[in-house]
Formats: C-alpha cells, structure tokens, sequence
C-alpha cells in the first residue's frame, strides 16, 4: 500500500513560571517556514464528531494592544475571504465584509 503524503505545522510555546506565553515559533516546512517568531495564533479545529469548532487562542504577554487590533482586523477580514471561498455565498461574505470594515474604521486603522 503506498503512504500518502504528509505536510506538518508545528507550534512550540515557550511560558513563564505562570504558563503565561512568553514566546511562539512556528514551522511549516512545506511553506518555507523554520522556527518563525510570532507574537499571538488563532487556531480553529472542526470536531467532526461533536459538531463544533475548537480553539486555541495564544498571544505573548509583550504582544502591543495596537497590533492586536490589527491582528483580530486582518483575521476577521481574512474569515470573510475564506467563507466565500469555503461556500460561495457571496451575500453573507459581503456582509461580512461590510462588518470588517466597520471594525477597522471604529479601530481606527488606516487600511
């Protein structure tokens, strides 16, 4: 039997005393990435068998509240690309849309 090919994401969390994140790397040699730094990662997981979304939200404490405004931004309007990809709705993903740019001009970022 032939073995299908694998790809791997990895996370490694480095926390303090607290088990508070002081620092995130990532790989994905796939993509070209080896031990890249970040200061924060959204991850959602579908559970297939109990029909809901898991997650895990990490950000370093020495993430600025300013970058995390645009990190949730950039996310949100990410999602919005991905919904309309995933399921061609394109009436709830311009809606979503129209919510992000809501969010980033009450945020105030300069798009």
């Amino acid at each position: 039997m032939t073995q299908k090919p694998t790809s791997e994401i990895k996370f490694i969390v480095e926390l303090d005393e607290n088990r508070v994140p002081e620092k995130l790397h990532w790989t994905a040699q796939d993509g070209g990435v080896e031990l890249e730094e970040s200061k924060a990662i959204m991850l959602s997981i579908w559970d297939n068998k109990n029909k809901e979304t898991l997650r895990i939200d990490l950000w370093t404490k020495d993430m600025p509240v300013d970058e995390m405004k645009v990190f949730f931004h950039q996310t949100l309007v990410a999602m919005s690309e991905t919904y309309h990809r995933a399921t061609a709705d394109e009436k709830m993903a311009a809606t979503m849309k129209d919510f992000c740019d809501y969010f980033g001009e009450k945020l105030e970022l300069k798009g």
